[in-house]
């Protein structure tokens, strides 16, 4: 589904937003770190300071409506470098298993700062990229 340009620049990016659809249908847009394997894009969710007294407003979206949009993309004053590439598709929570741990284990050699932390019982969103969009020097 990914060309082998657009899969080149995600795996270039670094930070990626989701946007998430809550059940009162206001939109929601994070920053999120992000690995791609096959047809899904996986987040973890981390150790950063949180809420405890809820379930983070991105998960209780999904639950709700799990259609999600991700984009990765670049800013350059020389606006012949902007690009993006969008992904959607349904999104899934992944409280743990082979496919949540590998997801993990992906993450963690993509950004050294996962290596400390105690990512095990945290879940991890699964995006099934069902389609994908793409604008500008991607390439």
């Amino acid at each position: 589904m990914l060309t082998d340009a657009q899969r080149r620049f995600l795996d270039a990016g670094r930070v990626a937003h989701l946007a998430t659809i809550g059940p009162d249908a206001v939109p929601h847009v994070v920053p999120v770190c992000y690995a791609v394997e096959d047809a899904s894009l996986y987040i973890s969710i981390d150790e950063k300071p949180k809420r405890v007294d809820r379930p983070l407003q991105r998960l209780r979206n999904i639950a709700a409506h799990p259609q999600v949009a991700v984009t990765v993309d670049r800013w350059d004053e020389d606006w012949t470098r902007l690009a993006w590439v969008m992904l959607r598709g349904p999104a899934e929570i992944l409280p743990g298993g082979p496919e949540h741990d590998a997801a993990q284990h992906r993450l963690r050699d993509r950004y050294p700062q996962y290596r400390s932390m105690d990512l095990a019982p945290l879940p991890v969103i699964a995006v099934r990229i069902a389609r994908v969009t793409g604008w500008g020097a991607i390439g």
